[in-house]
């Protein structure tokens, strides 16, 4: 409209096509890098759904790719958290054996902590850690410059679309994990041709040589704290965790790692959960409840403890024990002060069956629990030819030696 009130007779689509004549005149060019066995390693993060469970979820794979063997390690984690960018680094250096000397991450929020010009990054706490524990230097790509670690923006497409284009149901996560490093196994040993005809696999070898000492692995966990509440649970994400009884209104200091919670009171351990990333969940230890059990044997049946038992605990009370919990509770008490597994108390109860199939009783099934398996040695019947010339044989040498 501009030019037309200037007086050209010109049309929008000659403006767009004189534009676009411009601006692709000239296309961007690249250097090819050249590196260093055992000097850069890059990072990425790539999102994945998945049906874990029979449910649709969505995982986030952290991605490795050393820059000069084009080697692939990949793992899945629930949150693209600082946590499991930290738990990522331990197990990746733990499974090549050393430490690359510079590691080039994009512009990600689990290793940036804020801009402070047009090109200076501040690193997150997390990182720096992290990197002076392990002795690496890091970098950062230029913003909207993903080329700038081209290895890694490539193998996180190729890695996902190997791995889980084919198969995307698993039952758990675990289970997906094993599938994925089953996948990078086998890109890792094929013979590529971005590698000059050779296996990534046989490339790492020779980097390895150049990398740093691998040192202890490095706490990824950051600790929390949480009051156990009357029912002696702790809400961490929504959902409530059991610690025993005796830390009811007590402060628990919670370590938490990707996959599971550590509790600690007055420095000491005193329970771990599986990490759940559920929301309003309850997940309890029934074990954590047998003091009070013991003075409240009747809240047992109806109880969320009981509920979340395992299904072999749970099948034993309704059973043998259901108007007896009481009985039950001593059970577990027993159980725990022996340090045995529920298993001892199935196999005593099998026995029992076999034997006096209507009296299955708590001090029965306490008594075969702590009986061991005795070895006998079996009497062997010597023939009494052999042992009568044995006999004689000794006779001969107590003459001979005047005995």
């Amino acid at each position: 409209e501009h030019l037309k009130d200037l007086g050209y007779d010109i049309g929008y689509t000659t403006v767009c096509n004189q534009i676009n004549r411009k601006l692709s005149s000239r296309k961007e060019a690249f250097i090819r890098q050249l590196y260093s066995p055992g000097e850069v390693c890059e990072f990425d993060w790539g999102e994945v759904k998945l049906e874990i469970g029979g449910s649709l979820q969505t995982l986030y794979m952290a991605v490795f790719t050393p820059a000069m063997s084009n080697y692939r390690y990949a793992i899945l984690f629930h949150r693209q958290n600082t946590e499991s960018f930290l738990q990522a680094h331990v197990l990746f250096f733990e499974h090549v054996g050393g430490v690359f000397h510079t590691m080039v991450y994009d512009n990600m929020r689990v290793a940036i902590r804020r801009f402070v010009g047009p090109s200076e990054k501040e690193p997150t706490e997390a990182l720096l850690k992290l990197s002076t524990y392990y002795q690496f230097h890091f970098r950062f790509c230029n913003v909207a410059r993903g080329n700038e670690k081209g290895h890694v923006e490539r193998s996180v497409e190729f890695v996902r679309r190997k791995a889980f284009s084919g198969n995307d149901r698993y039952p758990s996560v675990e289970a997906a994990n094993v599938w994925l490093e089953g996948t990078c196994n086998r890109l890792n040993t094929r013979f590529n041709r971005d590698n000059q005809g050779k296996r990534s696999i046989d490339l790492l070898e020779v980097e390895k040589k150049r990398l740093a000492p691998v040192p202890p692995p490095f706490d990824c966990a950051h600790i929390e704290q949480c009051r156990a509440d009357k029912y002696s649970v702790i809400t961490y994400g929504t959902n409530r965790y059991s610690v025993p009884d005796h830390l009811v209104g007590r402060i628990v200091d919670i370590k938490v790692y990707p996959e599971q919670l550590h509790c600690y009171h007055d420095n000491r351990k005193v329970c771990q959960h599986e990490r759940h990333y559920t929301r309003q969940g309850w997940y309890i230890n029934l074990d954590h409840y047998l003091y009070t059990l013991r003075r409240k044997p009747g809240a047992l049946a109806g109880s969320q403890v009981l509920a979340s038992a395992p299904q072999e605990v749970k099948c034993v009370f309704s059973q043998y024990f259901k108007h007896t919990p009481k009985d039950f509770i001593e059970l577990l008490i027993f159980l725990q002060e022996h340090g045995y597994d529920f298993d001892k108390v199935n196999e005593a109860i099998d026995r029992l069956l076999r034997s006096s199939p209507h009296d299955i009783s708590v001090d029965k099934i306490k008594v075969l629990c702590m009986q061991k398996n005795e070895v006998y040695t079996p009497v062997v019947n010597y023939d009494d030819q052999i042992l009568q010339q044995s006999r004689a044989q000794l006779e001969e040498l107590s003459l001979l030696l005047n005995y």
